[in-house]
């Protein structure tokens, strides 16, 4: 294994134009992306995690180049993709794929499952239709679905059925990166414990890395090796899986995990609720964007943002707590 990461994400930055029109400039700039870094390896699984509006789609977009940044660069496999043209991506778009939110409305009700699947393959023009069909009818097993299925339209599916149809099509072109955006957020409970687990196994048979996001901190910590919070565009606390859990470092984090519903009635939630909404991107707060919603604010924290630095080994926290260390075990 190479030791280059496979993605590097530097600064990136990306501003919604807001009013305004052809002639007139924006009458203001959405920050839906405000600056983020990170590098995610070849083989790893490497989760976004945050509340709804923090970002976390827009990113996962900005990687795969389906939207343009406003600053920052994206490097797939050593090369700036930021620089390619459009026929200069195509070969790189092979290698990235994406496993999008909704089931329902990701495949085309009017096309047959075939189809679906083989779509693309099309621009492989060494492919005939036989052997398309064949890669298509090998995938479906993959995923746990029949080569009869292929003949059938997507409304004769369950929901996660057809998730499973939309995680073979993004692998018939052998991808190296796949970005999942709340790839099980709209299935029931017992079905999202299936594809989790079928998209673990795919991991490790066709060797992918994936940039899995997601709300939901129980699905993320089964299957990323390390993961990355995010907060109004920018992301404040970057870890292991196993250091995210045990020892959180900045106040959001630790917020978001003792929300989640502990399984033993015997133990008994730590209170650690956030007050206050978040804050618009449109006028995010100076310094730290938290700091109005947290219990441990202080001056400095509304008139300085906190760097993304290195709190312990592999471990970063955006926080000015404890000399820019975040939180401790007996905080």
């Amino acid at each position: 294994m190479s030791d280059s990461p496979l993605l590097n994400i530097v600064d990136l930055v990306k501003h919604f134009p807001l009013g305004g029109g052809i002639l007139a400039k924006p009458k203001n700039w959405v920050k839906a992306v405000d600056g983020v870094s990170f590098a995610v390896s070849r083989g790893e699984s490497f989760g976004l995690v945050g509340e709804s509006g923090c970002g976390k789609t827009t990113l996962g977009r900005l990687i795969l180049r389906l939207i343009e940044p406003t600053s920052g660069r994206i490097e797939f496999d050593g090369q700036n993709i930021g620089l390619l043209n459009a026929t200069e991506m195509m070969p790189l778009r092979r290698r990235m794929q994406i496993i999008f939110q909704d089931p329902y409305s990701s495949l085309d009700p009017r096309m047959k499952i075939d189809a679906i699947v083989t779509e693309p393959l099309r621009a492989i023009q060494s492919l005939t239709r036989y052997q398309r069909r064949e890669t298509a009818a090998e995938l479906l097993e993959k995923v746990g679905l029949r080569k009869g299925d292929l003949n059938k339209y997507p409304h004769e599916f369950s929901g996660g059925q057809r998730q499973r149809i939309g995680i073979a099509r993004s692998l018939c072109v052998r991808p190296e990166l796949i970005v999942a955006d709340e790839p099980v957020s709209a299935l029931d409970v017992s079905i999202q414990a299936q594809v989790i687990n079928l998209l673990d196994d795919l991991k490790e048979e066709f060797n992918l890395s994936y940039v899995f996001i997601s709300h939901d901190l129980s699905v993320v910590e089964h299957i990323c090796d390390r993961i990355a919070v995010m907060y109004l565009g920018t992301v404040v606390e970057l870890a292991t899986t196993e250091k995210f859990c045990i020892s959180p470092r900045h106040p959001y984090t630790r917020a978001l995990l003792l929300a989640v519903p502990l399984p033993d009635p015997h133990r008994k939630a730590e209170p650690f609720a956030i007050e206050g909404d978040v804050p618009s991107p449109i006028d995010p707060p100076t310094g730290c964007a938290f700091h109005p919603r947290c219990p441990y604010s202080f001056d400095q924290c509304s008139q300085q943002k906190p760097p993304l630095a290195e709190a312990v080994a592999g471990h970063f926290v955006a926080c000015w707590l404890n000399e820019s260390r975040g939180m401790t075990e007996d905080e």
